[in-house]
């Protein structure tokens, strides 16, 4: 196209020609698009851990694709928010593009902001433990890869003797046929998904995966946990 002008444009009129595609493609590089946008994340554990409000807790949890534990925990009562993110992983800043690969260490994780004069930190690993599969090692169902692994970011030392506890508890008691292989490990960074991620579920209800896996998770979740529901 750029030929085509040269070829037929007067000197005059193409010098205001190139002004203006130099002006388009300075707006249309500046558009996000689904695969490329990746702003507003951080690797800031001090904002992690210290939420502005100090009555407001935070737990980190993976358990599959994060558009599932979005949906479900954004349900819960005494939930604030639920940021879905990466965790666990190696890379800094990684992208949805990178971590789906699973060479990155990452997970697929929700971060919960809660109260804990609300909901406790058990009851949230209850919900945890009851909505997804933590007996498939580096699996949920046809999502496969470390980064759909089970596992419990904890922040602090009485999240991890809470998780461990439950762990132990669940294996003790052989709820499941096979043995909980959930990972429990320190929180050391969180990244904020791409946008186009978050809220998943409520933007496209419509939406292949929603409707046969995501769907039938929120179901379970809402039969399960009716006390812990919040009115919608």
């Amino acid at each position: 196209m750029f030929m085509f002008f040269k070829n037929i444009l007067h000197a005059y009129y193409q010098s205001i020609v190139w002004i203006l595609l130099w002006v388009l493609i300075t707006a249309m590089a500046g558009t996000p698009t689904v695969k490329s946008f990746n702003e507003n994340k951080t690797n800031t554990i001090k904002e992690n851990l210290m939420p502005d409000n100090k009555q407001i807790a935070l737990a980190t949890f993976g358990g599959g694709c994060f558009w599932c534990m979005e949906a479900i925990f954004s349900r819960v009562k005494g939930v604030v928010s639920a940021t879905s993110g990466y965790a666990g992983g190696q890379v800094a800043e990684p992208s949805y593009e990178q971590v789906k690969t699973g060479t990155t260490g990452h997970a697929e994780v929700v971060q919960v902001a809660f109260d804990p004069g609300i909901v406790s930190y058990h009851q949230l690993l209850e919900v945890f433990f009851r909505v997804h599969d933590p007996t498939t090692l580096n699996r949920q169902g046809a999502d496969i890869g470390t980064q759909y692994r089970s596992v419990i970011f904890f922040h602090d030392d009485s999240q991890k003797h809470t998780a461990d506890k439950v762990r132990d508890q669940l294996n003790n008691q052989k709820i499941y046929d096979n043995p909980v292989v959930t990972e429990i490990s320190v929180l050391k960074n969180f990244y904020k998904a791409e946008e186009y991620h978050q809220d998943y579920f409520a933007k496209n209800p419509d939406q292949a995966y929603c409707q046969m896996v995501i769907l039938p998770k929120v179901k379970k979740f809402k039969s399960l946990f009716d006390d812990l529901l919040i009115e919608e």
